[in-house]
């Protein structure tokens, strides 16, 4: 059984824990928010629809709930600045950490990965934590790996309360399509990927990808209609994360890159048996000379 601490209950991290609690290899069994939010002292009960008698608790109050609780991970959608100062009690105390989110400088970044390496425990840092939103990265990789000579466009959308723009995801793509193309010797930055970021109305997340051509145009899109693809998402990670050292993403949780290998590998295999069986069909029509 995986003990899962929830840090940060906006409207992501209540998702989050409805999904957690129906989990039969997790128990949830903290919750914590800022120190000024309102729901600090109330039943996790009064917040969502469950059955739980866990007691919200302050992030001030953050050692004693990790003494008393004892889980082995932390799901973390909180604000940057708690998620960074928070990160390093938890990698003190040994507790792996999923964070979900957005909006840290590359210095903090860094940050996060000195910690695995200084206290040896996993930190997964996923922005990009939908198993969609990832397919798209690794189509996107493979398209600017072959149009490295197309123009590349993302623009994303995002609810009008997301301070962070352009979002992590966004970046994310930006880097694979860096990758993409200088892997074909064309060699870019990743500030020349233009990026459009959208703040408007309730949007959950969307993300859309143009590759331009002088001929032709190939959109790749992705839009989560509801939070649970996120918490659907940070499950996933939880899983991969449980009993880990170092630093990872949600492309080494999802594997991707091995499913891709495994289906070149069937296709080659696919191909050489066709082959095979031509040739065996071929010579079975033969006429067979008699001396």
């Amino acid at each position: 059984m995986i003990r899962v601490c929830l840090s940060g209950l906006g409207k992501t991290g209540r998702e989050i824990a409805k999904v957690i609690l129906k989990q039969k290899n997790m128990k949830l069994v903290a919750v914590v928010c800022g120190s000024t939010s309102s729901k600090v002292g109330k039943s996790l009960s009064d917040i969502i629809e469950c059955n739980s008698d866990i007691i919200i608790d302050s992030e001030d109050n953050l050692k004693q709930v990790i003494f008393k609780t004892k889980p082995d991970v932390v799901v973390d959608f909180s604000k940057p600045e708690a998620t960074i100062r928070n990160a390093k009690l938890f990698s003190k105390m040994k507790v792996n950490i999923v964070i979900g989110t957005t909006g840290f400088s590359k210095f903090a970044l860094k940050k996060l990965f000195v910690l695995t390496q200084k206290y040896h425990n996993a930190i997964c840092y996923a922005p990009n934590i939908t198993l969609g939103v990832n397919v798209l990265m690794l189509l996107t990789h493979l398209a600017a790996s072959i149009l490295n000579n197309y123009d590349f466009q993302i623009t994303e959308i995002h609810h009008k309360n997301k301070k962070d723009a352009p979002s992590g995801t966004a970046i994310k793509i930006a880097k694979e399509i860096q990758k993409g193309i200088n892997s074909t010797g064309t060699s870019i930055s990743e500030d020349d990927v233009a990026i459009s970021a959208i703040r408007a109305g309730g949007v959950v997340g969307k993300h859309e990808v143009m590759i331009v051509g002088e001929d032709d145009k190939i959109e790749i899109c992705h839009e989560s209609f509801t939070r649970k693809a996120f918490a659907l998402g940070a499950v996933r990670a939880v899983e991969f994360i449980y009993g880990k050292t170092g630093y990872y993403e949600m492309s080494d949780v999802l594997n991707l890159q091995k499913v891709l290998e495994n289906y070149l590998e069937k296709e080659k295999s696919k191909k050489i048996n066709k082959y095979s069986n031509y040739r065996r069909n071929e010579i079975e029509k033969s006429p067979v000379n008699v001396v």
